[in-house]
């Protein structure tokens, strides 16, 4: 009987403890995840207008190199094929 008991007592222990360690965590989580943030350094207003105009002007380059590429092969299709039919 005394087993029972303390087998009882030891269970209802480890059921709160593990019901106590997921709030823990969760709060632990977003203290952590406020602390990595004030570690963040934006970048300034210029430097994103910067990168923004190196990546479309990549877009516009690599669509145009894409387009004409297209076209080439196309057309290289369009002469195997006349010559074969």
């Amino acid at each position: 009987m005394a087993d029972k008991k303390s087998a009882s007592k030891a269970e209802s222990k480890t059921a709160k403890k593990t019901q106590a360690k997921k709030p823990n965590r969760v709060v632990k989580y977003f203290k952590d995840l406020k602390s990595e943030f004030k570690k963040v350094v934006w970048p300034s207003k210029k430097a994103v207008i910067n990168n923004t105009g190196a990546v479309l002007a990549t877009m516009v380059v690599s669509g145009t190199a894409i387009v004409l590429l297209d076209a080439g092969f196309a057309a290289l299709l369009k002469g195997l094929l006349s010559m074969a039919g």
